[in-house]
């Protein structure tokens, strides 16, 4: 069974700084398109940002210059650096891998994990 595994999240502070990890069990992703999305209390779905297999990268307008994705394409792992982070970031934030043209839909990734809780308060 192939699952997307979270990790990294916690309680920080505003304008701390955390790293997300996401890695897969069961399969690898060599090709894939793989996102970052977040899913605040009371809000919708969220892009954060992807990454192509090539490297190329895009982000949601609320997180452009402060989080930052990449990948291992030997392990099929992408990592978020989340830094100045705010209250309004606060959110469960998961990872999804697509196979098809690029998207900021997160119903149209195939896989997607749980998610890791992030908590941005004073």
């Amino acid at each position: 069974q192939v699952q997307l595994v979270e990790s990294g999240g916690g309680l920080v502070q505003p304008g701390d700084s955390l790293r997300l990890t996401c890695a897969p069990s069961g399969r690898t992703f060599d090709g894939y398109t793989m996102a970052w999305f977040r899913q605040g209390p009371g809000k919708e779905r969220e892009f954060v940002a992807y990454i192509t297999k090539k490297g190329d990268t895009v982000y949601g307008d609320s997180v452009k210059g402060r989080f930052f994705i990449s990948r291992d394409n030997a392990k099929s792992t992408i990592y978020l650096q989340m830094n100045n982070l705010e209250p309004e970031d606060t959110a469960n934030y998961y990872c999804g891998v697509r196979w098809g043209p690029d998207t900021t839909t997160p119903e149209e990734y195939q896989w997607r994990g749980q998610g890791t809780q992030v908590t941005v308060s004073s």
